[in-house]
């Protein structure tokens, strides 16, 4: 039985004192499960929240805070931001009734019903807009709620807004609708265009929260102004700007010898390749051998991926990053009536061995290395891989490539969790186990600290908490007997990179730092290969803007850069035009040569460590070492990563710092070209948007439902039975993996025995 949705206010839970740090009760959490669903009216942002209601037909609709469901229909598992605008709508005093993730539309009238709304909000980021909107709508109608205005946010092309109101919506709000308007269209939607003293007390959003937080308003830029300073005169002497980094680092004026003279470099630096690696894992780096380049690619059906595969090779791309559609993530085959709008919209469609085999055919296995980015169902793809390398004729010890396989950060960042946490975690450890027996050149874990990061974590958070979910990882599979050497030189990692380059270079140096000695002091790795970071960094998302869309090529250029002089082995860019779309031939192309000039033109390439040596790195890389290493102390002393995941702890510190964070962008507090600085008058963004094809998506359920016919049904039923008995006991799953993907049982199919002997992860739904 799904939870009941979440409601919740400033205040907290009745009966609870209000904390004025949604952080510090986010972290005191830890110790208690989450709160059990409830109902609070909002409140001024300092004030203790009234008595629970719950709220009815019988109530005077007028006299009431207005009362909305903010839900997240389809398999779009980004919720960062219906978080946010929830945290945003209740901060305008609303009630807010939050759905938590993969909601039916059935669910959602259902919950709309229960909870007496007065508006539905959808946030949709797959792309998926229109059917979902459709179909909540009818769902709505079917329960006599007709008249309930549902409002759409998310990345919706300015074409499709009327067409999503024909499908239902009664207001639509693209990414980067500013707070107040989301709350004004609410408003509106809600019959209540006059704002009443009990649901907007305080003037706007960005108002109130600086005056809840004692924060005076500020706009960087303003002649003889500083942050916190009083104007000065004009003949006062002048002060310098603050600087705060992200991080929580102030960074001064100026750096000199005293700033890094506890330093020693034998024991804090040590040369390229040596312990502790800060400088980089290899002696000679990109003298030696160049990063990667490896682009995020997959669409539509395994054909079309295919075709695009061969270009980015074709153009001197010497790996592959597969995307799969959302069906694929969440374990629904292409004709499951949860695909429907789904189907390779986000990435390429995968339903049996077959789809595997169209996707790299004429691709050679044994030369290309490949990273499958899929999470609860890694297991399924990389027997899928495996299976086909052996039929192209390449031996186990061969096989080349990485699984992102990182379940953990999937409940907090990306949602395409399946399973509860403990049988999720098992899934993992057998595929390390699989991968140092069978597959000694695979990676079969790449830790995510990157989806963490753009769903709000700092990027001290980002490195700790990466660190403690692979040593949650390597422990699991310690436990079965399997010395840490043997697998842990196969750990890979994929980091984020945005923001201050100086930060994000300074936070993989201190990141190799901490986790050399987490491996050799911890976890007793003898082998050096074990202690060292091999990483994909590439430049992510969260640093791109819809506003003025060709800004974000000069962004990626440096991302590219930052990530050279961090010490990469692969590095990735986010296309210029992702905010929008499925990225474009020319936009990924674009990508690619960004990549192939930081490495040929600029000279990051020609000596290791460039930045080495400099006061201001040094300084910053050992200040960031001691903020991640008190982030990981705080998170053990709170139960431990896997514990403040599975109870929402993490992800509930997370929502409120993306909150706050976008506050500091719309209040002009974070500069951001394009957004808060140097805007120009509103036109339409020339920008090539990837369209659905239905037909494709039409061909291939029909591509499915032909393999369904022909393939030996006896014999995937019996490696189907096999499996699911074996998931009953202890086995390591991986050879009755293999064996059911041989015999073309479908994703579905193996999802679905999982689901049946392990159960679905219940989602935390708190988020303050």
């Amino acid at each position: 039985m799904p939870e009941k949705p979440k409601s919740y206010s400033r205040g907290g839970p009745p009966g609870r004192a209000p904390a004025p740090d949604p952080d510090a009760a986010a972290v005191a959490a830890a110790a208690s499960p989450p709160d059990p669903p409830r109902i609070v009216s909002g409140a001024a942002l300092d004030d203790a929240p009234p008595d629970p209601l719950r709220l009815g037909g019988g109530a005077d609709r007028s006299e009431r805070p207005i009362r909305v469901l903010v839900a997240k229909p389809g398999l779009d598992g980004h919720d960062v931001g219906a978080k946010v605008v929830a945290l945003a709508l209740r901060d305008a005093g609303m009630e807010v009734v939050y759905t938590g993730l993969h909601q039916t539309p059935e669910r959602i009238a259902r919950a709309a019903q229960d909870e007496a709304v007065d508006v539905v909000g959808l946030s949709v980021l797959s792309g998926a807009h229109l059917v979902l909107t459709r179909l909540v709508a009818e769902a709505l109608r079917a329960r006599g709620l007709g008249r309930v205005p549902i409002v759409v946010g998310g990345v919706i092309p300015r074409p499709d807004e009327a067409a999503v109101r024909e499908a239902g919506a009664t207001a639509v709000f693209p990414t980067q609708t500013p707070f107040d308007a989301i709350v004004a269209g609410v408003r509106k939607a809600a019959g209540r265009d006059a704002i009443a003293s009990g649901d907007a007390p305080g003037g706007n959003l960005a108002q109130r929260r600086r005056d809840a937080e004692g924060d005076p308003a500020w706009t960087p830029g303003t002649p003889g102004r500083t942050n916190n300073q009083e104007p000065r005169t004009k003949n006062a002497p002048t002060a310098s700007r603050p600087v705060l980094l992200e991080s929580g680092i102030d960074v001064k004026p100026v750096y000199g010898p005293e700033d890094v003279a506890g330093l020693d470099y034998a024991r804090d630096l040590g040369g390229p390749g040596q312990f502790p690696f800060v400088r980089g894992i290899h002696p000679l780096m990109y003298r030696a051998q160049p990063f990667t380049m490896r682009q995020y690619a997959g669409f539509g059906t395994p054909a079309d991926t295919n075709r695009r595969f061969k270009l980015l090779i074709s153009q001197g791309q010497n790996a592959l990053n597969v995307a799969f559609d959302l069906p694929t993530q969440n374990g629904f085959d292409s004709d499951d009536p949860r695909a429907e709008g789904e189907v390779g919209r986000v990435g390429m469609a995968i339903d049996t061995l077959a789809d595997m085999e169209q996707a790299f055919d004429g691709i050679d296995l044994a030369k290309i290395s490949v990273s499958l980015t899929i999470n609860p169902l890694a297991s399924v793809l990389i027997a899928m891989y495996v299976a086909v390398a052996e039929r192209r004729g390449v031996p186990r010890e061969k096989i080349r490539g990485t699984a992102q396989n990182d379940i953990l950060k999937e409940y907090v960042g990306r949602g395409t969790w399946i399973y509860p946490v403990e049988p999720s975690l098992r899934l993992i450890a057998d595929t390390v186990e699989f991968g140092a027996k069978e597959l000694p050149r695979y990676n079969p874990v790449s830790v995510c600290g990157y989806h963490m990061r753009e769903s709000g974590a700092t990027p001290v958070q980002e490195m700790a908490w990466a660190f403690l979910i692979a040593e949650a990882y390597a422990r699991r599979v310690l436990e079965r007997g399997i010395p840490i050497d043997e697998f842990a030189p196969r750990l890979s990692f994929n980091f984020d990179i945005h923001g201050n380059l100086f930060e994000q270079v300074a936070k993989f140096r201190a990141g190799r730092r901490v986790y050399a000695h987490l491996m050799r002091d911890e976890l007793g790795a003898k082998d050096e290969r074990s202690m060292v970071v091999r990483m994909i960094a590439g430049g992510g998302g969260g640093g791109l803007t819809i506003e003025q869309p060709e800004n974000n090529i000069v962004r990626s250029a440096f991302y590219a850069l930052a990530s050279a002089l961090s010490g990469t082995q692969t590095m990735a860019l986010c296309c210029y035009d992702e905010a929008y779309t499925i990225p474009s031939e020319h936009a990924s192309l674009l990508a690619l040569r960004t990549m192939q000039i930081v490495a040929e033109e600029t000279g990051a390439s020609d000596t290791v460590d460039p930045l080495g040596g400099s006061y201001y790195v040094e300084a910053l890389t050992g200040e960031m070492e001691r903020r991640i290493r008190e982030e990981m102390r705080r998170v053990r002393e709170g139960g431990g990563i896997v514990r403040q995941i599975a109870d929402g702890t993490i992800q509930r510190l997370v929502a409120v710092q993306a909150y706050r964070r976008q506050q500091e962008v719309r209040d002009g507090r974070v500069p951001v070209v394009g957004v808060n600085r140097h805007r120009i008058a509103e036109q339409e963004r020339e920008v090539e948007l990837h369209p659905y094809d239905v037909a494709a998506a039409e061909d291939k359920i029909a591509g499915l439902r032909r393999i369904r016919a022909s393939r030996d049904a006896a014999a995937a039923r019996t490696a189907l039975d096999a499996l699911r008995t074996q998931a009953k006991g202890t086995a390591n799953l991986m050879p009755f993996l293999l064996e059911a993907v041989k015999a073309y049982a479908t994703v579905g199919e193996i999802a679905g025995v999982f689901r049946d002997v392990f159960g679905e992860f219940e989602e935390p739904r708190a988020i303050s």
